[in-house]
């Protein structure tokens, strides 16, 4: 962190993958500067749900700015370094406000596509939202069961061990989950999918690649007020 003192830093880049990361955080959250370089957040897979937990606890005073993609840390890398000024640049955290449709909601992203975890849960934690993740259908179905308060499920089709219309119908079975809302999320789009994903009981069903607007307003319809 003294190093961070020093003059000609435009930001800091910080692979959440890393081990150090966390402490790196809490040093940063233990002795906030409105003056230090803004700190560029990424990372190439879905964090375990502990460490995602631990990681927005951390740095309330100036969270890192999170971005999803290689692509997306170049482009504002370049931004920062590009400026005239360091405080020419926006901030990215903040700057869209929170939905309050889904602010506080839970909801279980059921996907094997890490990167498909990572896109849909950077969309939904910044419109308040919390997410849960499990890597197929049975670890959804499991994930559903032990953990209280899931407000929606965003379930992809075909995954190893048990594919999203099975998981759903398992749920389903469920008279505790039966009015539970259930998008099915899948790349699937040939005649008869959207009508095979409400047969075996999805509330909706979303193509890939998504549009998060389109998503987030299905969501907003399906939890209601």
């Amino acid at each position: 962190m003294r190093a961070l003192a020093g003059e000609g830093f435009r930001c800091v880049v910080l692979d959440l993958d890393a081990d150090e990361a966390a402490a790196f955080l809490r040093r940063l959250d233990a002795a906030p500067d409105p003056s230090a370089p803004p700190v560029l957040a990424y990372h190439a897979r879905a964090l375990p749900n502990e460490r995602e937990r631990l990681l927005r606890s951390l740095a309330r005073a100036r969270p890192p700015e999170r971005l999803p993609s290689l692509d997306e840390l170049r482009e504002r890398i370049a931004l920062h370094l590009s400026a005239e000024d360091p405080r020419d640049v926006p901030a990215l955290v903040g700057q869209e406000p929170a939905d309050g449709g889904l602010a506080g909601r839970r909801v279980l992203v059921v996907d094997d596509d890490a990167r498909n975890v990572y896109a849909l849960a950077s969309v939904l934690e910044l419109h308040g939202a919390e997410v849960v993740y499990a890597d197929n259908g049975r670890a959804g179905v499991a994930a559903l069961t032990s953990t209280p308060g899931i407000d929606l499920v965003l379930m992809d089709a075909m995954m190893p061990e048990m594919d999203g219309y099975a998981a759903t119908a398992a749920i389903r079975a469920m008279p505790e989950h039966a009015e539970l809302p259930i998008i099915m999320v899948t790349a699937k789009t040939m005649p008869g999918d959207r009508e095979r994903s409400l047969a075996c009981g999805a509330s909706d069903h979303v193509t890939k690649p998504v549009d998060a607007a389109d998503l987030l307003a299905r969501m907003r319809d399906r939890l209601g007020p």
